[in-house]
């Protein structure tokens, strides 16, 4: 009952990935359809419903366009878990500021990188120029896209491709 499932508005747009339990929910309260069926069937006493795998919401749901929340673990992602002075694949990354916080940098897109912990000291509280270090890609806000966000569920999750890829 935890497995994930792609709710869609009511245009078919992607919106959210909810729980099975969640989705039957709405189901039975009649707010959304299924619209993929690939895990089988839940069983009760006296019915028998479709575990869905893909819902799509009976109305249109008036939202503002997402934005990809500033965490690390999103800056990670955005720099494909490297290091962007040396171009490192390392499991312990670190978060830099470009400029520094005490110099005036801000906790942002585009002042934050990923580093791992070699180059971060090496770059300490200064600048690229004083450090002498040069960045592999100026970093960006990434653009929330349907493939962005919900982009890791499409391994275990085939049937998601035609509705994540269309948006």
């Amino acid at each position: 009952m935890n497995s994930p499932v792609l709710v869609l508005n009511g245009n078919y747009e992607p919106l959210n990935v909810c729980t099975t339990k969640r989705a039957m929910g709405l189901i039975l309260a009649g707010k959304a359809t299924v619209l993929e069926n690939g895990r089988g069937v839940i069983r009760t006493v006296s019915r028998t419903f479709e575990r869905p795998s893909v819902i799509r919401l009976v109305y249109v749901v008036r939202r503002p366009r997402p934005r990809v929340h500033l965490s690390k673990r999103e800056i990670l992602r955005r720099d494909e878990y490297r290091c962007q002075y040396c171009g490192r694949k390392v499991s312990n990354l670190t978060v830099d500021h470009v400029i520094p916080r005490h110099r005036g940098g801000q906790h942002s897109w585009e002042n934050l990188v990923a580093a791992c912990p070699q180059c971060n000291r090496r770059k300490g509280g200064r600048t690229l120029e004083e450090a002498r270090m040069k960045l592999l890609r100026k970093p960006f806000e990434p653009k929330p896209t349907a493939r962005y966000l919900f982009g890791s569920y499409l391994q275990e999750n085939e049937e998601w491709a035609k509705y994540i890829d269309g948006w």
